[in-house]
């Protein structure tokens, strides 16, 4: 088959370097055009499109993929098959009808839950204690059309944001391949989704980051492992002076005291109440500096009991 594979994020690069090792051709890769990155924002490449340039596959960065320009420039490779997987704009029924084989699209949950951009954090953010990958023929709905194959993947209790993304990666490249490997020899099933099942999960913003004191500590244990590394969780220390801290790592415990405030400034790093127990944290960056430890950080700022966190 001749296949063009449409990603851009880190995690879409397994799942390419897996489609090179198939018996099928991958004619051309799409991928987001070069974004400002890095404190310089200098213009910089997709990973996608940094691997694929590197094996000599023909790359298009279209700004607006479902352009009539887009559309013809995909339909000069004539694809039997489109892949994508965490490439960033929306098809359409231009794009979406034009392989014969149709569009595959690799989604890092249990579709149909956690619809939408952020389905590894958020999965870790509501205390779930499983994930996984799933393929799908895709439609016009986001995340909505017929399901080919799924993995279940546990999500342990020292998940992060960021090793959740690695595991899912390598698993959703491994589902790929059995899902190319269905398709190619005239195998494939698809089941419909159960509309009633589906939940979202919306695009973060830094905003979800900031900790509310008042909740209680396992949900703010769980939105510090599921936003690390971004958008990362932070608060002012003290409460209204607009020095912030990101907040890496903490540790669970049960001493109540009001919510925001620091309940004990000794041992492996200050220890915050919550609304209901506390967390102790493990791992913190101040402003401006680098990461360093809790213990680090009682000894080298103004942290005292009673002091109110915002």
């Amino acid at each position: 088959m001749r296949i063009v594979f449409m990603g851009s994020a880190d995690l879409s690069c397994p799942s390419l370097e897996t489609l090179l090792t198939v018996d099928d051709e991958v004619v051309a890769v799409v991928t987001q055009p070069d974004r400002p990155k890095g404190r310089n924002l200098k213009s910089s490449p997709s990973p996608v499109r940094v691997l694929a340039e590197s094996r000599g596959i023909s790359v298009l960065t279209p700004e607006r993929i479902n352009t009539a320009e887009s559309v013809n420039a995909l339909k000069a490779f004539k694809p039997d098959l489109i892949v994508v997987v965490a490439y960033g704009q929306i098809l359409k029924r231009d794009i979406l009808q034009m392989p014969p084989q149709g569009c595959i699209n690799m989604h890092t949950s249990l579709l149909p839950k956690y619809r939408g951009a952020a389905p590894i954090q958020w999965a870790i953010a509501n205390g779930d204690k499983e994930t996984g990958v799933t393929s799908m023929f895709m439609n016009e709905k986001m995340d909505a059309g017929d399901v080919v194959c799924q993995k279940k993947v546990l999500i342990t209790n020292n998940d992060t944001g960021g090793s959740l993304h690695d595991k899912l990666a390598g698993e959703a490249a491994a589902l790929l391949r059995q899902t190319v490997d269905k398709i190619r020899s005239g195998t494939v099933s698809k089941s419909p989704q159960i509309e009633t099942d589906a939940t979202f999960a919306p695009k973060l913003t830094k905003k979800d980051g900031k900790i509310d004191w008042t909740s209680p500590s396992d949900r703010i244990y769980n939105r510090i492992r599921a936003f690390n590394p971004w958008p990362c969780c932070y608060c002012e220390v003290p409460a209204g002076s607009g020095v912030m801290l990101r907040i890496l790592q903490v540790k669970v415990e049960d001493t109540a005291g009001s919510p925001g405030q620091i309940i004990d400034d000794s041992g492996s790093g200050p220890l915050i109440a919550c609304g209901q127990g506390s967390i102790r944290l493990i791992q913190v960056q101040p402003g401006g500096r680098k990461v360093m430890n809790g213990a680090d950080y009682l000894r080298g700022y103004r942290v005292k009991v009673g002091s109110i966190l915002g």
